[in-house]
Order: C-alpha cells, then sequence, then structure tokens
C-alpha cells in the first residue's frame, strides 16, 4: 500500500512538473509566501471583529481561528516543499533561496503581529529576529565561499516550536487551557532558547567564515 502511494504520488509529480515551468515544490513555497499577506490582514482587524466564542475554557477569536487555519496550512506547506524537493530531486536555486526566506517571513510576521497584540513580549521576537538575520547573513557569507548552510536539529527544533507556540497563541491554548499553565508560553520560551542555542551553533560550525578577519 505504502508502495502504491508513493508512485502514485511520484506519477503525479512528473505529471505536473512535465505541463509546468515551475516545479511542485517551488509552487507551494510561492503559496506559502501568498499567505502571508492573506495572514496579516486577518490579523490587523480587530480580534472581535468576526465575534468570540467561549470553548474549553478558551476565549477564542473567530478571526484568530481563520489566521490560525492559515498558519498552519503555510506551516504544513513548509514541510513538504523541502520533502518533495529532497525526495524527487526538484531542488533549485530559486528554492534554496525563496523556502527560507518564506518561514522567516511567515514566523516574523505572525510574531510582529502578536506582539501588537499585547500576545507576547516585544523582547522575546527582537532576539528571535535579531538571530535570524545573523543567520541570513551568515547563510549569504557561505553562499558566496560555495558552501550551504545545511539546517540542524537545534535549527529544526527552533522551526518546529516557533510555529506551534504562534499556533497555541492564536487559539488561546485550546483545547488544553485549563491546564495550570499556558501550553504557548511554554512553547514561546523553549523556542527563545532553541533559537539561541541553533544560532549560536550555526556560527561556532562556520567560524573559519571570520578566519581573515582576526588574521594578524
Amino acid at each position: 500500500m505504502k508502495f502504491l502511494m508513493e508512485s502514485a504520488l511520484q506519477l503525479f509529480i512528473l505529471q505536473w512538473n512535465r505541463g509546468n515551468n515551475m516545479n511542485i515544490a517551488n509552487r507551494l513555497t510561492i503559496a506559502r509566501i501568498v499567505m502571508i499577506p492573506l495572514f496579516l490582514l486577518i490579523m490587523c482587524f480587530p480580534k472581535d471583529i468576526l465575534g468570540m466564542v467561549n470553548v474549553f475554557h478558551s476565549t477564542l477569536s473567530v478571526s484568530w481561528v481563520l489566521a490560525m487555519i492559515i498558519f498552519t496550512i503555510a506551516s504544513i506547506t513548509d514541510f513538504l516543499d523541502g520533502y518533495l524537493a529532497r525526495k524527487y530531486h526538484l531542488i533549485t536555486n530559486f528554492g534554496k533561496f525563496a523556502d527560507p526566506l518564506a518561514d522567516k517571513l511567515l514566523v516574523m510576521t505572525a510574531f510582529i503581529t502578536l506582539v501588537g497584540a499585547g500576545v507576547i513580549p516585544m523582547w522575546i521576537v527582537a532576539i528571535i529576529v535579531c538571530r535570524e538575520l545573523a543567520v541570513t547573513g551568515l547563510r549569504l557569507l557561505l553562499v558566496n565561499d560555495g558552501e550551504v548552510l545545511a539546517a540542524t536539529w537545534p535549527g529544526k527544533v527552533k522551526t518546529a516550536t516557533q510555529m506551534l507556540a504562534i499556533i497555541f497563541l492564536l487559539i488561546d491554548d485550546f483545547p488544553v487551557k485549563g491546564l495550570p499553565f499556558s501550553i504557548g508560553a511554554i512553547l514561546v520560551y523553549i523556542c527563545l532558547v532553541a533559537t539561541i542555542y541553533s544560532g549560536v551553533d550555526y556560527f561556532v560550525k562556520n567560524k573559519h567564515v571570520f578566519a581573515d578577519s582576526f588574521s594578524v
């Protein structure tokens, strides 16, 4: 059954790519980028514009639930485009550039809107944004030297906890609001630690890029 499903998926991808100038992995990346302004537009409206609903101790904003759905779909495409690109050899220069960029734009947009809504402390998002900018600069330096900054497990944990934190914050910890602690808040601090650790890890492992800067 698994073989048949993988074969059907591979056939679908081959047919899709044959009739399009851009492969399916890159189209998923573009779709994620397109969803960012839609998410931002919804978050710019008052939280109660479509009403509020109380469910399982959580006070849900209907508009924020819609924003969460968009964010979740965009996050799933983050996994799918990379998976398809690696499995079916669809890796392109556009994908190498746009995929990590789309991830950062999506997460940073969500965090900034949540700061504006008073849901998350500004200093946490400031640290996360500074880390992302620093790692992006490192990635550009490595590309200039013909190297690629490969994703590491700390980086993957950072991305996963960031996305989960945003989802739980958008839906007021639904459906576990009754717990004596906030799942969303805990995930925020976990992703903060993972963000700092993975950023330091990237720079330590690639410190050779700056070797000529400290030579006498």
